[in-house]
């Protein structure tokens, strides 16, 4: 999981891509890049480190051009601490390439030997988005000719899709042509396109999050399909067309559960609906399986599950207290790139208050339980503040098994659930009782805003890997 951005405008874009960038900053803690555009130069920032930190206002100065794209990464492949590794990455040949890149191309091993064997370009860093980037220009250079058409762009496109397995999004910036993005045949990733009229013209965004798309003032125009690519000339003249093989769109569900912050809309849905109803979901299967539950209050895990949490204490007709409060200052822990980082960082980022736990029988809610770690942790807490008994829920089924399509959870060894049933788990965690959202009630409480949505990547909860498994 990354955040990308792309802006086609009339006038300097480097103010704008920061905004967009901070207000994608859950997408991504571990570096943050932009690249910009102006009379046939390109320049470049990027380092390791949130958005705020990277850039100074003399960055943002040095970042001249009307035409960009930036980039928060969150490492799911590569060297985790090396800056070599934030994005954008840049390629000279053909035109100049920039690309930044959200998502797991899960043939990568085998595209890079086919880079160096046959397609002769070097692979510098253990990217895959470097991989992906060469890819790209390797189409684009065998489909052009002096001059590169939309045609030709499209049919490069087409190449990728062609060559690249797993789940990506990315948007690219072509020197002396324009703004490119793109998504996978599956639609795995979100990406989407936004507009905003002005006296000069229209000016276009390409964003992970519709979020963006409000705080900055575009209108949302809609996703990009599965396996559409976008392409915005120098003219912000704008052109759409699917690259691949006809497939049924199927976004990501762990986008709803948590990826996603609940002001954005992707593939028609909106995510703050979304999680309500998985609170009324899990609400009911309580009801169902535990009509005489001694429950005395609901406690969210913040900041995720305050929303299905809340809709779950209202249909229980339960109290609901938010009663952890969280330090604002503690960057996300599921996005951490260490299991020590993670465990050390939830009792600095989180602090009971202990008259709601004293004495009562709680409910936490979270999201979702992946490792297991943060859930035994917070169990821990609310004993130690006095709670009589501690059950706990989950907003997502178990998670059994790896993401491969760019969430970092690569191994079952990691996974709690993985071959273990509720009891067990329950009693890993520490908790007196533990319940999970069905898969078939969540794919239901994403579905109901948008009937198109006949299908999603759940591969983490059922195994089902839709683009591939390697």
């Amino acid at each position: 999981m990354c955040g990308i951005i792309g802006i086609a405008g009339y006038s300097p874009v480097s103010p704008s891509l920061y905004e967009a960038l901070s207000i994608l900053q859950h997408r991504g803690q571990d570096a943050a890049g932009m690249a910009t555009c102006d009379q046939g130069k390109m320049f470049f920032h990027k380092a390791n480190g949130l958005v705020r930190d990277v850039f100074q206002p003399a960055d943002l100065d040095r970042l001249i051009g009307t035409t960009g794209i930036g980039h928060v990464r969150y490492p799911t492949a590569g060297n985790y601490s090396s800056s070599l590794e934030a994005q954008p990455f840049y390629v000279n040949s053909p035109f100049g390439i920039a690309l930044a890149h959200n998502g797991n191309l899960t043939n990568a091993t085998q595209l890079k030997k086919e880079l160096y064997q046959v397609d002769r370009r070097h692979i510098n860093t253990d990217s895959d988005s470097e991989v992906l980037l060469n890819i790209f220009a390797h189409e684009l250079q065998k489909n052009s000719q002096i001059q590169l058409t939309a045609e030709a762009i499209f049919k490069s496109v087409s190449g990728v899709h062609r060559r690249c397995r797993g789940g990506y999004a990315v948007v690219a910036m072509i020197n002396g042509y324009g703004l490119v993005g793109f998504r996978d045949p599956h639609g795995i990733r979100p990406i989407m396109l936004g507009e905003r009229r002005t006296k000069l013209g229209s000016e276009y965004m390409i964003a992970s999050e519709s979020c963006v798309l409000d705080v900055l003032g575009f209108t949302l125009i809609g996703d990009l399909d599965a396996g559409e690519a976008v392409y915005i000339d120098l003219r912000n003249s704008l052109q759409r067309r699917r690259c691949s093989e006809e497939a049924p769109l199927s976004p990501c569900i762990f986008e709803y559960v948590y990826l996603a912050r609940p002001d954005s809309i992707i593939d028609g849905t909106s995510v703050y609906q979304a999680r309500l109803r998985m609170g009324r979901e899990l609400a009911a299967k309580i009801k169902r399986q535990w009509p005489d539950h001694d429950i005395d209050v609901v406690i969210p895990i913040p900041d995720t599950s305050l929303t299905a949490a809340f809709e779950l204490a209202n249909c229980l007709q339960l109290t609901y207290r938010e009663a952890f409060i969280k330090n604002r200052y503690i960057n996300r822990t599921f996005i951490m790139p260490t299991q020590s980082e993670r465990e050390t960082s939830v009792r600095r980022k989180l602090n009971p208050i202990t008259q709601e736990f004293h004495n009562k029988n709680v409910l936490l809610v979270d999201d979702s339980i992946v490792r297991g770690t943060t859930s035994k942790q917070i169990i821990h807490l609310a004993r130690a503040a006095g709670a009589a008994k501690v059950y706990f829920a989950s907003a997502a089924p178990p998670v059994c098994y790896p993401n491969v399509y760019g969430i970092d959870m690569p191994s079952v060894d990691e996974l709690i659930a993985h071959g273990r049933n509720e009891q067990e788990i329950a009693e890993l965690i520490g908790a007196d009782r533990l319940f999970y959202q069905n898969l078939d009630d969540l794919i239901l409480s994403v579905r109901e805003d948008n009937a198109r949505l006949q299908s999603f990547e759940c591969s983490i909860f059922n195994g089902d890997y839709i683009a591939g498994y390697c």
